[in-house]
């Protein structure tokens, strides 16, 4: 059987690296003579630039750059660059036979022969403009990120090495925290913590938690340059690349300071708030009880009188002679309660607060014992405060034998008086305004928090079992409340107690302070949504001497406002749903009437308000419940 398969025809070496060129479509490859003349021309050339064979061979490479490029000796420079260096390499625009352009990555080798003179250029050219679009899609992507990043100036934002350092910066965090770029790139964050956090080690903490869970979000106190203090919100990301290696942080900071303090005043107005209406109930339920029980103790008085008139032998007298001293002292037990309920009458005067401990400090230092040491630290300049003299000796002396018996051991009592002048909610409801506080600090055993918070309640105490009836500090708390201050106390277990008296300055009022009206007697306009709450106060605005008119919203009152012009102050509601709120009524009053003063009440507290309508500085505010001295104070502050 003969084969028929035709002779396989071989061909050189030569050849086949010309079918290989020939045969390449991904690259444009091709020789130019030492001018730059086109040679040869390959299949990749033919489909990048457009030219058949028979088109460009002949013709100077120069073709296909862009005018620009040809005017500014572009392709001299590539083939001169060649024989200089050996090389010529270079991205650029190119231009098609169309006029398209594309995006050239371009290598130039000369060629010489076994004599080394020079023969011509080998060119190699590929088309990667999908690739340079993609990089100018991502650079422009970045551009856009940096620039977002550099104009947040609320947020500090910034990136930190695998191992904490500052990597980048931008202005929010200048702003925020204080450093510039230059200061703080290449510092470890660690910088930013307060120095017990350091030592607690929280800066590692965090950059552990973000790379184990990828997250760390926390807020806390961060320190800035000039070493004072912001609470911040912080969220720390870890950030990885595609084959999933940590690559860094990015940390994000908010300076939440404002809002912490808002909340933080919320807070206490809102205890504050609870406080006062419970002592308020608690008041008004002991006034209720105390009064009937004095009832009952009149009707046992007088019957024991009679009795003693008919008694038979000395064993009658001496049984009904105990009977009336038990008599005497549940009398003494209802004045007590009377007080904290703010029901005893009380003989007001204009005085000097340093006179009046001076002149009973003798009392106070006997009451004190021997054990203890007294010290009395008078105001220099004390200011006038309306007060029943002796109803105060009585409550300071309470005072000073409660914190006589927290120190059995011995101690020290410092009773202090000082003028100061309290910002919104910085003592319990106190209208903000001049004052003058007489602490009594000890060094005994202290109160736990729970203990503190129940120490006015009535018939509350620690002590043994009838070593005390626990109306002490109650009556205190009823009489000073009864006088338009408050009382404060601020105690820890082991480090004693201190009881702040705070009561108002007595501006502009005369030594004969019986009753407490208001410097000028206006036409006042009461607007409050609830009638019975709007007949409550418009009852006590008439029985303090002020002509009264009513409105149920803010409507009514703008047409009273209107129709009146003898009005002299407004006391409006704040919150009233008619449209029209306090507020907005105070703004409009004062834009339509600037000589009536007005006073803004409201059950929530001044910086709440604040903070949902901004400055109310124009305005007195009151807080509900209000009592008749708060009213009266309120008046006479409003402008």
């Amino acid at each position: 059987m003969t084969d028929r398969t035709p002779p396989r025809r071989e061909i050189s070496e030569e050849q086949s690296f010309r079918l290989l060129v020939a045969g390449v479509r991904d690259y444009a490859i091709f020789m130019l003579d030492p001018d730059g003349v086109i040679k040869t021309w390959n299949a990749g050339a033919e489909r990048f630039k457009g030219y058949a064979a028979s088109e460009i061979l002949g013709q100077h490479f120069s073709v296909f750059y862009t005018e620009h490029d040809r005017i500014a000796g572009r392709p001299a420079l590539a083939l001169q660059t060649a024989l200089d260096e050996g090389k010529f390499e270079d991205e650029g625009w190119r231009v098609r036979k169309d006029g398209s352009r594309f995006w050239a990555s371009v290598v130039i080798d000369p060629i010489r022969d076994e004599a080394g003179r020079l023969i011509g250029f080998a060119k190699i050219t590929r088309d990667i403009t999908e690739r340079k679009v993609a990089q100018e899609a991502l650079r422009e992507s970045e551009e856009q990120f940096r620039l977002l990043v550099q104009g947040v100036s609320d947020y500090a934002i910034f990136m930190l090495s695998p191992d904490g350092e500052v990597t980048s910066w931008n202005p929010g965090a200048e702003r925020i925290k204080g450093y510039s770029r230059d200061e703080i790139l290449g510092k470890h964050f660690s910088c930013f913590y307060t120095e017990e956090d350091r030592v607690s080690g929280l800066p590692a903490q965090t950059l552990a938690t973000a790379r184990a869970e990828g997250r760390f979000e926390r807020e806390g106190w961060r320190v800035r340059k000039d070493g004072s203090h912001f609470w911040a919100h912080v969220v720390v990301d870890a950030i990885r690349d595609e084959a999933g290696e940590l690559v860094g942080f990015a940390k994000v900071i908010r300076d939440v300071t404002e809002r912490r303090q808002t909340m933080e005043a919320l807070e206490r107005a809102n205890a504050a708030l609870f406080q006062s209406q419970k002592m308020e109930s608690l008041g008004q339920l002991t006034g209720g009880v105390a009064h009937d029980f004095n009832n009952l103790l009149a009707v046992m008085s007088n019957g024991l009188d009679a009795l003693s008139l008919r008694a038979q032998g000395h064993a009658d007298l001496r049984m009904l002679e105990t009977m009336q001293r038990a008599v005497a002292r549940g009398a003494t037990l209802t004045q007590q309660l009377l007080s904290f309920a703010r029901q005893q009458p009380l003989k007001v005067e204009k005085c000097n607060l340093n006179a009046v401990i001076r002149g009973f400090e003798a009392v106070l230092r006997r009451a004190a014992d021997g054990m203890i040491g007294l010290e009395v630290r008078p105001e220099p300049e004390p200011r006038p405060v309306l007060l029943d003299v002796a109803r105060f000796e009585s409550a300071l002396l309470n005072l000073v034998v409660n914190a006589r018996d927290a120190m059995p051991q011995g101690g020290k009592i410092v009773i202090a008086v000082g003028n100061i002048v309290l910002d919104e909610g910085a003592a319990g409801t106190l209208a903000p305004g001049p004052y003058v506080r007489v602490a009594v600090a000890d060094t005994g055993s202290g109160m736990s928090p729970e203990v503190a918070a129940r120490a006015f309640d009535p018939f509350f105490t620690t002590k043994e079992m009838g070593k005390g009836t626990g109306l002490g500090l109650s009556q205190v708390y009823g009489f000073i409340a009864q006088s338009g201050g408050d009382v404060l106390i601020d105690s820890e277990p082991g480090r004693g107690t201190t009881v702040s008296i705070y009561l108002p300055v007595a501006e502009d009022t005369s030594g004969d302070a019986d009753t407490l009206t208001g410097p000028t007697l206006d036409t006042v306009l009461v607007v409050e949504d609830e009638p019975d709450l709007l007949d409550a106060t418009a009852a006590l605005l008439h029985s303090l001497g002020y002509e009264v008119l009513t409105a149920g919203n803010g409507s009514e009152a703008m047409g009273v406002l209107n129709r009146r012009d003898d009005i002299g102050v407004l006391f409006t509601d704040v919150v009233m749903p008619d449209g029209i709120d306090g507020i907005q009524l105070a703004r409009s009053t004062r834009e339509l009437r600037p000589d009536v003063r007005i006073v803004l009440a409201s059950g929530y507290p001044l910086p709440a308000l604040r903070a949902q309508h901004g400055n109310l500085s124009d305005f007195a505010f009151i807080h509900k419940p209000y009592r008749l001295a708060d009213l009266v104070r309120t008046l006479g502050m409003a402008t």
